[in-house]
């Protein structure tokens, strides 16, 4: 992480131009330091041959093994030939193919007894795994002048590579750059380094490419972890520390006030969790600076009522609450059910209104120009206690009389910086809350969101029903989907409602040119290289086929928003059976009789999206049903992660398995900027103990030296991960 003028060479000086394109354009690795920090993903030992059973399906991989056997094979009537050899490992064999006249040269170096690094891409043919066209680098135990004198030592890095550039070629590069380590400007306080018996850096980049022994990976992990976790940590201590500083403006309920007159006519009670945040909140409120406050709960679990009763006790207080949705339709509904739930509190200002009454208005960017005066009118007077929104809040025109809470829901969807410009528009910096229904576990809390405190919801409402999910193996047993038409008929026949999910709109693809002319692909590749299935297709084909007879309508993000919203009211009011939809349905739309959910493509989507989609049904007394419709073949990865979502509601639960299967922070999807491009070697999920020292050791820093007046070094890393984190927020834009 360190960065001085050394590790910022550009790597085209040092390495061949070719490598260092191939590098900057599928590694994103740019600098002798980028590389230095491109860490080997495991080691083989000369000794002990790979694992090749259990290899995934569809991933490029490096293996080491010994050849079994070799054989070339004619086809094609004796005019084409193919070379077939098998490598093995003790564990398991595999198949390599070559073709043409690509035979000759693996035909002469691959006898039987050889050993050698083979790197390609897994695939399946005739239900066995094989690697086509592998490149390969033989390993001589004499060291001759061909042998590579990298792989002399004992233990062998596999670096993360590209079909472009194998892992042999990256450890050549690494070598060229490694003496360069040396100059690694070390961001670690001395103390704290010593205090955990810590190598340097310098030392931990050398043994993490070059490794003498085991114990020398273990040094330098534990070591880089900590670099990692502790830069990041004091990245957001210190933001934590300059929020600390702003002034806000207490905001406490006022007895008898609006807030007391919503709960009187609340038709039931809080449940424990309800009231246990609530309380962190108001207490936060009560404070004169400002809360900064993540609020994660699954879907369902009474947020948006939580959040309800913080806008009111401010606007009890005399200031304005603004509620920040990502997408128009969401930020449509939640003004429906703010208002449906506050009725005659929500009529300030009108006849009919209560005495303790504001006015609720939305403004969203495709409001009429009539509409959005006024209600830009209502927030500069102070007429209007309460807005919600989407992204059109931020911008200038935009004023408050007084705001003073701003509620971000979806925040996965929101960067620092736009929470920032909406907290920009009040008088003094209002308090803020942020929502999500993405489960996250406590340590990616404390690594993305750690500029945040942190409450969680997780009992849900007495009333919901329970949802049954099953995956749909649509290419292996079409009968299965049809029958999962056969089970929406059926919800519908009993008066239900339900959503087919598709990735894609569908009036944008030209899918003739999609697979044209191309040869026999692997089923995977079929379900894959497809292009993802479309609401306007799909909604079609359902109304002249299995749905026929049934309410169909579709529901999808390049609507006009009236049009959307006419659609939203007409489900909601139950005059539309089956709503087909892309994930525009994805957050907030609650339509408690919709009980069936067919997702389409399931496997396009991530583990903690899917969960999402499923929260939509089960919302009322009647049970949900959510089939998950996949063409990936049974031992795919796509289907293992179909799997765990039906076998688990446990939001938590999954967004585990989605961290474990994905990179670190993708779980957050856009996270906040810059956070997952920093981490190598911390796991979130598994180096809890790090992550919270790591916080600890930072916070106690940032408390004594705010501006780290006394740890040049740190200052360096610090710069060089912010710079990395802004570039990323103009590049997301």
């Amino acid at each position: 992480m360190g960065c001085v003028p050394v590790l910022e060479e550009p790597l085209k000086k040092l390495l061949g131009p070719a490598t260092a394109k191939v590098m900057a354009e599928h590694l994103d690795l740019h600098t002798v330091g980028d590389l230095l920090h491109h860490y080997p993903r495991r080691y083989a030992e000369r000794g002990e041959l790979t694992a090749l059973a259990d290899l995934p399906l569809d991933e490029h991989v490096t293996v080491v093994a010994q050849v079994a056997s070799a054989r070339i094979l004619k086809f094609n009537n004796g005019r084409g030939q193919r070379l077939e050899v098998v490598i093995t490992d003790g564990s398991g064999q595999l198949q390599l193919v070559f073709f043409g006249r690509g035979i000759h040269k693996p035909h002469k170096d691959l006898l039987p007894g050889t050993r050698a690094m083979f790197a390609g891409k897994v695939s399946a043919f005739n239900r066995k795994l094989q690697l086509a066209h592998p490149a390969y680098e033989l390993l001589r135990g004499d060291d001759s002048e061909d042998a590579v004198g990298s792989w002399a030592g004992a233990l062998i890095p596999i670096y993360p590579a590209t079909a472009k550039l194998e892992s042999w070629k990256i450890a050549k590069a690494v070598d060229a750059v490694l003496p360069s380590a040396q100059e690694a400007v070390d961001p670690l306080p001395r103390s704290l380094r010593s205090g955990r018996g810590l190598v340097t850096l310098p030392e931990a980049l050398l043994k993490i490419h070059r490794p003498h022994a085991k114990t020398d990976i273990e040094d330098a992990r534990a070591r880089l972890k900590w670099d990692e976790a502790f830069v990041l940590q004091v990245a957001l201590a210190r933001r934590r520390h300059t929020e600390t500083q702003l002034p806000a403006v207490a905001r406490r309920p006022v007895p008898d006030g609006l807030l007391d007159a919503f709960d009187a006519k609340l038709p039931f009670t809080l449940t424990e969790g309800q009231e246990k945040v609530s309380k962190e909140i108001f207490d936060d409120l009560g404070t004169e600076h400002p809360m900064h406050r993540l609020l994660q709960g699954e879907v369902g679990s009474g947020k948006t009522m939580v959040a309800l009763r913080a806008m009111l006790a401010v606007v009890d207080a005399g200031g304005q609450a603004a509620m920040l949705a990502p997408t128009e339709v969401l930020a449509q509904q939640h003004h429906r059910s703010v208002t449906e739930m506050m009725g005659e509190l929500a009529e300030g200002g009108m006849l009919g209104g209560s005495d303790h009454a504001t006015k609720v208005v939305v403004l969203t960017g495709s409001m009429g120009a009539a509409a959005r005066r006024q209600a830009l009118l209502d927030l500069v007077t102070g007429e209007a206690g309460i807005v919600i929104g989407t992204h059109a809040l931020i911008e200038d025109k935009v004023q408050f009389h007084d705001l003073g809470l701003v509620v971000v829901d979806e925040q996965h969807r929101f960067g620092v910086e736009q929470r920032d410009a909406l907290r920009s528009k009040g008088k003094q910096p209002p308090h803020l809350l942020v929502m999500t229904a993405t489960p996250i576990p406590r340590t990616v809390a404390m690594t993305v969101f750690g500029d945040l405190e942190t409450s969680v919801l997780d009992q849900l409402p007495a009333g919901r029903s329970p949802i049954s999910t099953h995956v749909v193996p649509a290419a292996d047993k079409p009968h299965f989907l049809a029958r999962a038409w056969e089970r929406v008929r059926e919800e519908v026949e009993n008066g239900h409602q339900g959503y087919v999910v598709c990735p894609r709109i569908g009036d944008d693809l030209d899918e003739k040119a999609a697979g044209k002319g191309a040869k026999k692909k692997s089923a995977e590749d079929e379900a894959e290289k497809r292009p993802p299935l479309a609401v306007v297709e799909v909604a079609e084909q359902l109304t002249a086929g299995p749905l026929a007879g049934l309410r169909v309508e579709i529901l999808h993000g390049r609507m006009a928003p009236d049009d959307k919203d006419d659609v939203m009211r007409r489900f909601a009011a139950g005059t539309v059976d089956v709503l087909v939809a892309t994930t525009v349905i994805e957050v907030g739309v609650n339509v408690p009789n919709a009980t069936a959910m067919v997702i389409m493509d399931a496997d396009r989507f991530g583990v903690s999206q899917l969960h999402q989609l499923r929260g939509r049904v089960g919302r009322g007394s009647a049970p949900g049903l959510c089939l998950l419709v996949s063409e990936m073949p049974e031992a795919s990865p796509a289907r293992g992660r179909l799997s765990a979502v039906a076998s688990t509601l446990d939001g938590f639960e999954l967004s585990r398995i989605d961290l474990e299967q994905r990179r670190e922070g993708d779980v957050l999807g856009q996270a906040q900027s810059g956070v997952r491009s920093s981490l190598r070697v911390l796991a979130v999920i598994d180096d809890e103990e790090v992550i919270a020292e790591a916080r600890e050791e930072a916070t106690e820093i940032v408390r004594k030296d705010p501006e780290l007046a006394h740890y040049p070094e740190l200052r360096v890393a610090l710069d060089a991960l912010v710079s990395k984190e802004r570039e990323e927020f103009l590049e997301k834009g």
